[in-house]
């Protein structure tokens, strides 16, 4: 299975920015094997002021912080832009800040890269607690059959380098009989094999509102890290246009890693 070895964080000098690039040193740094690559974004690149604003983050880096730290740059900021220097720099995944936004029909640039790039992106809120804590992780999954059950490497990646354990969580949001399809049945022999005894167990909530159901839970169970699946790149069946996703990554107020599927 694949391991998160190199991380782009893109910085645009804002306090979202700031707060993703913080949880990505706290996630890799006293790992030697991950690389941090911070991707300054600003209007006109600025040689001098970007390598000021580099050496100004090494120097406030701890004496435990033992992964690679670089950077790379492009200008002007937009999500295309990034998404190319993702298609160059090749991640294993990218850590990204947000605002956030209440409005479900909303868009930030965070949620359009989310479902753009075919790399996992955790999405790191602007109000995350500042003490990292990576004990428990909720995966949100519905009825249908996982599509690629390889991507479910990345998840165990995280669980694993935490000791972390993951719940997975299906909304029942319709009548119905859940967890007794042959897809389900099929992705729970999926979730035991590729999550190994970092799958905790899979529970069923009844919710008409699959978001409130979804933060309910996170809420009540003081999960450190929502996961989900998007299926706008399904490449089996017909691809979602994301809604679920996009709205989890405005309002979620814990981290959210978006596993490309």
């Amino acid at each position: 299975m694949d391991r998160i070895t190199k991380i782009l964080v893109p910085y645009d000098f804002s306090e979202v920015s700031d707060r993703a690039l913080r949880y990505a040193i706290d996630f890799a740094g006293s790992r030697p094997e991950k690389h941090i690559e911070v991707c300054f974004m600003q209007e006109k690149e600025d040689q001098p002021a970007l390598e000021a604003a580099f050496n100004k983050i090494k120097s406030g880096l701890s004496k435990a912080f033992r992964a690679k730290l670089s950077w790379v740059a492009f200008s002007p900021p937009s999500v295309e832009g990034l998404l190319k220097k993702c298609q160059w720099a090749q991640p294993d995944l990218i850590v990204m800040g947000t605002a956030g936004s209440e409005d479900p029909n909303g868009t930030t640039k965070t949620s359009e890269t989310v479902l753009s790039t075919e790399c996992p992106v955790l999405v790191v809120p602007h109000d995350v607690q500042e003490e990292f804590q990576l004990k428990t992780i909720a995966l949100v999954l519905g009825s249908k059959e996982i599509d690629d059950p390889h991507v479910l490497g990345t998840l165990l990646d995280v669980a694993r380098t935490f000791n972390a354990k993951v719940h997975v969580l299906t909304i029942e949001n319709k009548p119905g009989t859940y967890g007794y399809s042959e897809s389900e049945e099929r992705n729970e022999q999926l979730l035991e094999y590729y999550l190994e005894s970092f799958y905790s167990h899979h529970i069923f909530i009844e919710n008409e509102d699959v978001v409130q159901g979804i933060f309910d839970y996170v809420r009540e169970k003081e999960i450190d890290m929502l996961a989900i699946l998007p299926r706008n790149h399904a490449r089996k069946g017909t691809p979602s246009e994301g809604r679920l996703t996009r709205i989890l990554t405005l309002q979620s107020h814990s981290p959210l890693l978006a596993i490309e599927h």
